[in-house]
Order: structure tokens, then sequence, then C-alpha cells
């Protein structure tokens, strides 16, 4: 009966292992501190080792075991309560460069070579080093850089533009299926979904992924990329009918010879004007 107690065993250790894992927090596998990943591997070796009986006295494989998981949550605790305690613990980031100089001295402090820099700001789509102000290697062995001022792509905010907040979309059909939650968090329904989805003129077993943004726009993919489907433009819609009723409002204005409705006419078609003004910003982008 080897393979029950195998299977027994594996039971055991794999929702030991996995509870342990859970209480040692979120990581992302890929930015692991050195001791994070020495951490991991020890606690999978050692439940490789359990699960197969390597380890005589399983009391014991199960106490390492904890000790190996526990131990970093304590560590961590302690690097909540102390800046110095979290530097000795998690490492510090180190400055690779410096108002646009490289540090050699960190360089070889970190076992990075000259060529290793570059290919990290290339896949950062760096490829000219002097557009670098500043850049650190954090104590997960990622690079982090500021480019310097006016090599920084221009954003709305630099040219004082407003721009509409973006909220969450939410994916309210995927590989056919209507996902009622995400739609809930919308405020909307399958009534709602089916409606758009008839309009565009497509079955909802031919839709892979359906989208609605902030805005209440429904994007649709098709398993059948032959299909061409208008996508909506709802806001740029409402944006030319505005355009339209100020611009027949100046027309009103000089076409009528009665000097108050004249007054009126323009009076609105500034009116309308400052409004478009106000909201294009968020509704064309």
């Amino acid at each position: 009966m080897i393979w029950v107690e195998i299977l027994t065993r594996s039971i055991g250790v794999f929702l030991l292992t996995f509870l342990l894992v859970r209480l040692m927090g979120k990581q992302n596998i890929a930015r692991l501190n050195p001791f994070r990943l020495v951490n991991y591997l020890v606690i999978a070796v050692l439940a490789v080792l359990l699960t197969f009986g390597y380890i005589e006295n399983p009391w014991f494989g199960l106490f390492v075991l904890g000790v190996w998981a526990l131990v970093p949550v304590a560590l961590d605790y302690l690097a909540l309560k102390s800046k110095r305690f979290h530097d000795w613990i998690n490492g510090k980031g180190t400055v690779l460069i410096k108002n646009g100089k490289i540090m050699e001295e960190n360089l070889l402090q970190e076992r990075f070579s000259g060529e290793e820099l570059l290919r990290e700001l290339r896949k950062r789509n760096v490829f000219n080093l002097t557009d670098v102000e500043f850049a650190v290697m954090e104590s997960d062995g990622s690079l982090d850089v500021l480019l310097k001022s006016d090599r920084k792509p221009v954003t709305p905010h630099d040219l004082g533009q407003p721009v509409a907040p973006q909220a969450e979309t939410q994916t309210v059909i995927l590989d056919g299926n209507i996902l009622d939650e995400p739609l809930a968090t919308m405020g909307l329904n399958r009534a709602w979904l089916k409606t758009e989805i008839a309009k565009a003129g497509v079955a909802i077993e031919n839709i892979f992924l359906g989208q609605v943004d902030a805005s209440g726009d429904l994007y649709l993919d098709l398993f059948d990329d032959a299909i061409r489907i208008p996508q909506p433009k709802v806001k740029e819609r409402v944006y030319a009918s505005l355009e339209k009723c100020r611009t027949d409002l100046a027309s009103y204005a000089l076409a009528t010879e009665n000097m108050e409705a004249k007054a009126m006419y323009a009076k609105d078609a500034d009116k309308l004007a400052a409004l478009l003004a106000e909201i294009k910003p968020f509704l064309l982008r």
C-alpha cells in the first residue's frame, strides 16, 4: 500500500505548504530577492523530502519546514518596524547612473558589467545613454530609469490640458460566455448587453471578448477575424452633435434680420462654444 501512503503524505504536505506559502504573502516570482529565492527553494526541497519519506522522522521535517516558512514572516514584520532592519534583510537600491554619469564603482559592487547595463536600458526603450538622468538597481535586481527632463514623452499635464479620468474597463464577455458580476459592477444587465450585441449584428456565440469602458461603450472582438464590426464612438458623436448645434446657432445669427433674435442666437452660440471647449478633453482624446 505504498501508493496510498505516498498519496496521503503528498496531499498533507501539499496543503501544509500551500498554507505556509500563503502565510508568507504574495510575491512576484520574477522579482524575488536572493534571500526569498533561497527561502522558497528550501521549502520546495523539504516538501519533496517529506513527500517521499526521505526524512526518517516526519515531525522533524515538519518542524524544519515551519521554521523556514515562519521565520521569514517574523523578519518581514520586523522589517516593517525598522528601516535599518529592512535594508539589512532586503537590501537597498544601488545608484548606477547619477546626473547622467555612470557610477563605475557601484557597477563593480553589484557585479554588473557595462554591457549588462546597456542591455537593461534597451529593455526600457532607452538606446542612448545621454537620455538618462538617473538609474538605480533595486534589491530584486530590476533597473529603474529616470529620463532627462527634455527627453521625457510629453503628457497632457505638461501641456496644461485636462483629460478625463480613466476608470477600470470591465470584461463582460469571455469565450462567448456572459459574465454577470462585471456587468453588475458597471450597473448594467444582460438585457442591455443583448441589445448592444443586436445593434452590432453579431451572435453571442461568435464573440470571443467583450469589454465595457467607463463611458459605457461596448467593444467586441470576434472569433471570426474576417468579420468587421464598427466600434462604438458615442463620445465622438455627442461632440459632433453639439458642434453642429453651435454651427447652426451661429448661422441663424448671421441669417436673421431680427436684432433681438440675432443677439440671442449669437449669445447661445458663444455659450455652446465655451461648453465645447471645456468638455472637449473628455470626449475627444
